[in-house]
Formats: structure tokens, sequence, C-alpha cells
């Protein structure tokens, strides 16, 4: 298995918080990794690459200003925010993008910084933050939880003076991933994993070196991969079992097994059923596993409901998979999902990063030949899918 995106993202970030190299194993090799090195290369850090290990050195913060042509392209752009403030009192960054699921507004992350005494003003489509004394520690609280709102607080308070609280903080594994490696760095961040995390400001961090957690979407989107089409997979890697944790017991109620290995997981399908299930902030359900369960539900006897609570325009994928003979009826956020005897091959679109695989799932599962344009979505977040799709027995190929 990979490295995950989504941790490999703000591990990057976090470079600008020290003078001295930050070391990343197993980097995965994806577009949104190569967008962040180009975004965190232009405020002026230096990257050195060497198969699995990515070196990142921020010796000085040659600009603070993170461009519209770069953040546009990715959401988690937006994560450069907190350690530019922190480490220079000043930053300039661009409104976001990424995949057009929701609004995905950052108003969280600008209330969280100007709690710990940041003046934010929103200018010419960029939020232009400074904070000429330092920022000072303080009390956070989220609304809702929010993963990139929560490290990018969590990076900015290791440079405060005092202590900071971060009340209804987002518990998934890729920010207990980030403050593993931020107290690496010498900073000092207590509870991470809960709701309610602690970080003791200190006046400098180090460089350390630290190995990213595997994707946990990766891992149930392959093994979704092995279910729809009845077969076996062995999955491979350390620890797979508890990053599956959120959607070990939808997939076991759906008759996806997963048993525990030395290498990692082994994956089958028995007499699978349809669920209800909601998608949930961690330890529940992930949005990043919808589009995925959805597709094996498109041919798995039986009604399922499954509910998006995280992004109100994550069903873009339904009309595809109905174009493929799926039953699909929208409903307000729940999809009400009719399984039918087979999906037919079709010409579809990927409309996101994540629905890009369920389209491939389908296909996989489907009679006859399907043909997904526009995979520059997959590729953001998933390494080499073809390869490892092949190597299973698929019949895929990438069309250049």
């Amino acid at each position: 298995m990979s490295g995950a995106k989504n941790a490999a993202l703000p591990l990057m970030v976090a470079s600008l918080l020290t003078d001295k190299p930050l070391v990343l194993d197993n980097i995965p090799k994806l577009a949104d990794v190569k967008t962040m090195s180009d975004l965190l290369c232009m405020l002026g850090v230096s990257i050195d690459c060497s198969g699995k290990k990515m070196t990142l050195t921020a010796k000085k913060i040659c600009s603070t200003t993170a461009p519209y042509e770069l953040v546009k392209r990715m959401r988690a752009s937006v994560l450069v925010l907190g350690p530019m403030l922190a480490r220079t009192g000043q930053a300039r960054v661009s409104l976001p993008g990424g995949c057009a699921i929701g609004v995905r507004p950052i108003n969280l992350h600008i209330k969280g910084l100007q709690a710990l005494g940041a003046d934010i003003e929103l200018k010419d489509g960029y939020v232009v933050a400074s904070v000429p004394k330092g920022l000072k520690g303080g009390e956070v609280s989220f609304s809702i939880p929010t993963v990139t709102g929560t490290e990018n607080i969590m990076m900015a308070a290791t440079l405060a003076k005092g202590v900071t609280t971060i009340i209804n903080a987002a518990c998934e594994p890729e920010v207990s991933d980030l403050a593993e490696c931020l107290n690496g760095m010498g900073a000092k961040i207590s509870e991470h994993g809960t709701p309610k995390i602690a970080i003791e400001g200190v006046d400098k961090l180090q460089g350390t070196e630290h190995r990213i957690i595997y994707d946990r979407i990766e891992v149930g989107t392959y093994a979704i991969a092995a279910a729809i089409t009845d077969g076996e997979i062995e999955l491979i890697g350390d620890g797979l079992g508890e990053l599956m944790s959120g959607a070990t017991s939808v997939f076991e109620q759906a008759g996806i097994r997963i048993k525990s290995a030395a290498s990692g997981l082994l994956v089958s399908a028995q007499d699978l059923k349809p669920v209800n299930v909601a998608t949930e902030p961690f330890p529940g359900f992930p949005t990043d596993l919808q589009a995925q369960l959805m597709a094996i539900m498109c041919v798995t006897s039986g009604t399922s409901v499954i509910t998006e609570n995280i992004w109100e325009n994550r069903f873009l994928h339904v009309p595809e998979l109905c174009r493929m003979g799926a039953d699909i009826t929208l409903k307000g956020s729940s999809a009400i999902v009719r399984g039918v005897k087979s999906l037919q091959g079709a010409p579809v679109m990927a409309t996101d990063l994540r629905a890009s695989f369920g389209l491939v799932l389908a296909g996989l599962a489907a009679k006859g030949t399907t043909v997904i344009d526009r995979i520059y979505h997959l590729v953001r977040g998933y390494e080499n899918a073809v390869e490892k799709l092949q190597a299973c027995g698929a019949d895929i190929e990438e069309i250049l």
C-alpha cells in the first residue's frame, strides 16, 4: 500500500516551520504531491527526492504568497497559511480550489487563527494575514470537526506563545500522523486523536525523519475492488486494520470479509448484502469511500441507502453510474441504490478524485468495455492505480 495522500500533504507543509531538513519516508507519487512540491518550492523550500524519501529544507522563506495559479488546483494548499504566519508573521494565500464536491469554506481556519491573535482580511480573492507581535496561545473551538482546519491551527500553534487548545478537533489518523511528526521536530502536542488537542508553543522546531502512514482510503478502495469482482486480495502493510476501523464494520455488514494477516489484510467477498450507511468524521464511515461503496451496492441484491453528511455535492458520480445501468434515486442527502443483476460498460466521465475510482470499480464489474474520461482526477490521489489493478488481473489500460 502507498503512503497516505491526506497525510503526506500536511507533513510536507510542516517543513515551513523550521530551517532544518525534514525527511519524509513512504511519500506517494501523486499529482497532488507534485502540486504541493511546486507551491513549497515557490515559497523557498528546497526539495530532494530519492525513491520513496523526500527531504524538504526551508532555510529561508523567500515568499509569503501562495498564488491562485497553484492553490486553485488543490484545496490542501490552504495548509501553508498557519505555518507561514507562525514562521514569518505574515501570509497571503489564495482562496483554495480542488474537487467540485462542495463549497468547502475556510472560515474555520480563519476564525481559529484569529483566536491566536492574527489579523486577517479577504482581499482580491486572497486571505491576507499578519501577526506582527507573534501568535499567542488560545482556545480554538470548531463548530464542526475539520481535518485541514485542525492541522492548520495545530501547526501554527507549535510556534505560538503559551498553550493552545483545539476543541472539537478532527480525530482522523492523518491528524495524529502530523502531530507525531511535529513532536519529533520538538513540538509539544498532546491528546491528538481525540476531540481536544493541547499544544504548548515552543521557540523553535528542528528537523526530523518521519514515515508517512499508509493510505486507508486506498486500502478500502482495493478491498472493494476485490469484492466487486468476486475475488481475493492481499493488502500489504503494517497497521492497516487499525487505519480501517472507520470502515470495517460497514464492510462486514456488506459481506466484505477482512482478515488480519502477518503481511497486512486478506480481503474476500461472501454473500454481498445491501447496507444503510451515513458518512461521518472519523471513526465513522469516511466520505472518501462513499463513491466506491456505492459502486458495489449497484450490483448487490436488495436496496441500500447511502447518506452523505460531509459534502453537499458528492453525488456527482450518480448520473455516470446510471449510464452504466445502475438504479439509483437521489433524495436530499441520500442515495437509494437498488441492486441490478449487472452493469453495462459505457463511456463515462470522472467528476472528482474518489468518484473516478468508483467508476473504475463499476467498470471492473460491468459487462463490456467502460471508457472513463478526465482521469486526471484519479492520478491526484491514487499511486500507480492502473499498474496495481493489472497486477491483480484486471483488464485495464490508460489511454494517453
